[in-house]
């Protein structure tokens, strides 16, 4: 599977899914490419931080990473998919030359969407991004997963942001929400995912909601 986590917006959080997603399959024994196409290379430090890892602060399954730009990506993906079961693209959070050609061969987009009003206006541009992409891949399926979604039960930007599906030709949103949680940037920061934080780190809320997104993403392929 060609994954594409991507959004028109920066700062919505796509490096954060991109990377625990990656790291949930690795530990699966997946055998897995995260391709990073976004200049400032978060993904890939991430990855880099992951291999230096020393043995005795864990056992971590290494997650291959290379960075890809231009409109060569389209014809990279579609050779790197003959040799990796699964592909994680990580897209820089614009409207780019990278984001078209990923949309034009991916099986699937993941949308991060941080349910505020600006963010929510965006909708609109991937929704024709995804539509105009479709017409010649028609195997893209696309979904919006709401993403660090405020923990405070009063906050109602997450109900919404749902609402807007209706309006959406070819978006859908994920039954899955991704909360505001410290375990993200913790984990993060030493190359893991918030499934393999231990002790006074380890959230069970964060980790079980990128195991949730982990089974509707791949779930059928298991």
């Amino acid at each position: 599977m060609i994954l594409l986590i991507g959004a028109e917006k920066g700062g919505t959080g796509k490096t954060t899914l991109t990377t625990n997603l990656a790291a949930e399959l690795a530990n699966q024994n997946k055998d897995i490419l995260l391709v990073d196409t976004d200049t400032q290379g978060s993904a890939s430090k991430w990855a880099a931080m992951r291999d230096s890892i020393e043995d005795d602060q864990g056992d971590f399954t290494r997650v291959a990473s290379v960075q890809k730009f231009g409109s060569e990506i389209r014809k990279d993906l579609l050779d790197l998919s003959h040799r990796y079961e699964h592909i994680l693209v990580d897209a820089g959070g614009r409207d780019s030359v990278e984001l078209r050609s990923a949309l034009s061969v991916c099986d699937k987009i993941y949308i991060p969407l941080q349910a505020a009003q600006f963010d929510i206006w965006t909708l609109s541009v991937m929704d024709k991004l995804v539509s105009e992409a479709q017409i010649f891949n028609q195997k893209l399926h696309a979904r919006v997963v709401i993403n660090r979604a405020s923990t405070n039960p009063k906050v109602s930007e997450t109900q919404s942001a749902l609402e807007l599906e209706e309006e959406l030709q070819s978006l859908e949103f994920s039954q899955v929400v991704i909360r505001e949680r410290s375990a993200f940037r913790k984990a993060a920061k030493r190359g893991l995912s918030v499934c393999e934080l231990t002790s006074k780190d380890l959230d069970p809320k964060a980790a079980q909601e990128i195991t949730a997104l982990y089974q509707e993403i791949f779930g059928d392929d298991e």
